[in-house]
């Protein structure tokens, strides 16, 4: 099982008889043990990872870390439920350190989501304060390799 979910990780669209070959099983087999974790809730969807800077690159992404007051008996979950149900949100995980909420989204520009942040998270009940760092480049995603050149043997870029 933790095979599978490796695999997949690295190649969603591997055919259920490649991952049968490397696992040993038939494909039968793979493809039951996927629809196992898919119907387990262990896998909850799968995803494309795109190279922005060759398919959109005016698309901007920020992190932007929260500092929020837990509320009585839920402690952050309400917050995170909340901030996650915005179509510009791509992440919210709950952090240790100095802040709570780390907040991934995506945005057409600067401005959209710097109004996201000023209009909608700065907003909510309980979020003491905002950070928001703008991601420049991506070099690597999930385990694969965004931007990725050989090295120039000399040691040059």
């Amino acid at each position: 099982m933790t095979d599978i979910v490796k695999i997949l990780q690295q190649n969603a669209r591997i055919s259920n008889t490649e991952l049968g070959e490397i696992l040993g099983i038939t494909a039968e087999e793979a493809e039951n043990e996927i629809k196992k974790l898919e119907d387990e809730g262990i896998i909850k969807g799968y995803s494309v990872i795109v190279d922005d800077e060759l398919y959109d690159n005016s698309t901007v992404y920020a992190t932007i870390e929260l500092k929020v007051t837990p509320q009585r008996d839920c402690g952050f979950d309400d917050i995170a439920k909340t901030i996650m149900m915005y179509d510009e949100v791509e992440s919210v995980n709950l952090m240790s350190g100095s802040y709570d909420l780390a907040v991934e989204v995506k945005g057409s520009n600067l401005k959209d989501v710097a109004l996201f942040v000023s209009e909608r998270l700065s907003t909510i009940d309980g979020v003491l304060s905002t950070a928001t760092h703008f991601i420049l480049k991506k070099y690597k995603e999930k385990g694969i390799f965004i931007d990725f050149e050989e090295t120039d043997e000399r040691g040059l870029c």
